[in-house]
C-alpha cells in the first residue's frame, strides 16, 4: 500500500448527533483565545472576545469520557459578557456554577463554608480539564443543521449524579488551580481516564 494511494481507504462514516437528553460525564478543555480584562478577573488568556460583536466567552471542548458515546466531542461557548446585557453573562455564570458544583460534588442546596469554597476558583483556568457530569443538547449550528451542545451541569440533586460521576456526593473539594497553565501546557496526568 502507498502512502498517497487512497483508494484503499475506508470510507468516511458521519456521526448523528448525540440524542436530546443524554447524561454523560465529561472533561472540558478551554481553547485560550488570548483576551484578558483583569478587571474581570479574565486573566492567563484563557477567555475569547469575538471581534464582530465584542462579546467575551470560553471556548470549550467537551469530551464524553465513558458509556456509548466515549470519546465524542461536544463544542460549546460559556458566556461571561455581552454588550446586549447581562442576561449571556448570567448564563454562563450559573453553567459553571452548576460545573464546579457537579466537579466537585457539591449539592445545590448546599450553603455551608466548604460548599461555598468549592465554588471559588482562583482563575479560568481552574476550568480548564474539569470532569463534570453533563446534560447533552441539540441546537442548530450557521447552516441550519443540528449540533451538540452542553449547557447544564448535573449535580449531586439529581438521582442519576452518583452513576454518571461515582460516588464522590456530598464532599465538597478546595479549588485547584490551573490558571497560569493554557491547555498546551497541560500534563499528561490530566489527560481523560481513556486517553492515558
Amino acid at each position: 500500500m502507498s502512502w498517497n494511494d487512497f483508494n484503499s481507504a475506508d470510507d468516511q462514516s458521519g456521526f448523528d448527533v448525540i440524542p436530546k437528553g443524554t447524561l454523560a460525564k465529561v472533561r472540558m478543555t478551554i481553547k485560550p483565545g488570548g483576551h484578558d480584562d483583569a478587571s474581570q478577573g479574565w486573566t492567563g488568556g484563557w477567555a475569547t472576545r469575538s471581534n464582530t460583536t465584542g462579546a467575551v466567552y470560553l471556548n470549550c471542548e467537551f469530551v464524553v469520557l465513558e458509556g456509548k458515546y466515549a470519546r465524542r466531542k461536544i463544542w460549546s461557548l460559556i458566556g461571561l459578557y455581552s454588550a446586549k446585557g447581562p442576561d449571556w453573562a448570567n448564563i454562563g455564570r450559573a453553567f459553571i456554577k452548576g460545573i464546579l458544583n457537579s466537579s466537585r460534588g457539591v449539592s445545590n442546596k448546599d450553603n455551608s463554608p466548604a460548599a461555598q469554597n468549592a465554588r471559588r476558583i482562583n482563575g479560568l483556568g481552574d476550568l480548564d480539564g474539569v470532569e463534570f457530569a453533563a446534560r447533552i443538547d441539540i441546537e442548530k449550528d450557521q447552516n441550519g443543521d443540528d449540533k451538540n451542545v452542553i449547557k447544564l451541569a448535573i449535580t449531586p440533586d439529581n438521582k442519576e449524579y452518583a452513576s454518571l460521576m461515582g460516588a464522590v456526593s456530598g464532599t465538597a473539594s478546595a479549588p485547584q488551580s490551573n490558571s497560569d497553565q493554557p491547555a498546551s501546557a497541560s500534563s499528561a496526568s490530566n489527560l481523560p481516564s481513556w486517553a492515558q
